[in-house]
């Protein structure tokens, strides 16, 4: 565990800190609605700080286990690839950009709010794909390893699906601006990564 925290720091505390406050916020609900996103208030200046603390509460165990599993297979070997400040540059920048999208489309809607931290996670698994697009992964309760790149697309595809059905309080939209973000700050913070993703990928096709 000391090595772990000594090579990942950043990607380790923000794991703790998400789970435990997530539930601690199970049995606190009135925390809920101090944390929790809402677009009406932050659209008009007030509660800036739910566009960062959204993101490290979750709906339920269900929801949590989801997103931190998600976390868990590409957090700490992105931090690894990409350096310390450098991932939590871009899961806080994401946690951001991938809200602000919510707040536009529900500024007017006073009864909306949101939370989790689907679109960091999204960002962080989009910019794990950028530099190992065909590391394989073994996810319940698919029975064969899958590589990175086709695990973002479903992931993708999941939760687009769960957003149009869903009315549950998490912010599917997140995701997708999430995964954008992810690739975006991805490559501002390393250009080069462009040209060595193009490379991974015609190498495998070819």
């Amino acid at each position: 565990m000391y090595q772990i925290l000594n090579d990942t720091p950043v990607s380790v505390i923000i794991f703790i800190f998400t789970i435990a406050t997530s539930v601690y916020t199970f049995y606190e609900h009135s925390l809920f609605g101090k944390l929790m996103l809402h677009p009406y208030s932050v659209s008009r200046g007030k509660n800036i700080y739910q566009l960062v603390t959204s993101g490290f509460i979750h709906k339920d165990w269900q929801h949590l286990i989801f997103n931190m599993l998600s976390y868990y297979f590409f957090a700490f070997d992105l931090e690894r690839t990409i350096g310390h400040w450098q991932f939590g540059v871009l899961y806080i920048l994401a946690l951001i950009l991938s809200d602000l999208p919510t707040v536009f489309k529900h500024k007017n809607n006073y009864n909306y709010h949101s939370l989790g931290a689907s679109g960091a996670v999204c960002a962080v698994l989009f910019s794990f794909i950028l530099f190992s697009p065909f590391t394989t992964l073994l996810i319940i309760p698919i029975p064969f390893p899958i590589p990175a790149i086709i695990y973002g697309v479903l992931f993708l595809i999941y939760t687009s699906y769960a957003g149009r059905k869903a009315n549950d309080g998490i912010n599917h939209q997140a995701h997708f601006y999430g995964a954008l973000s992810g690739v975006f700050i991805t490559v501002i913070l390393y250009p080069q990564v462009i040209q060595y993703f193009i490379a991974s990928v015609s190498a495998k096709l070819l």
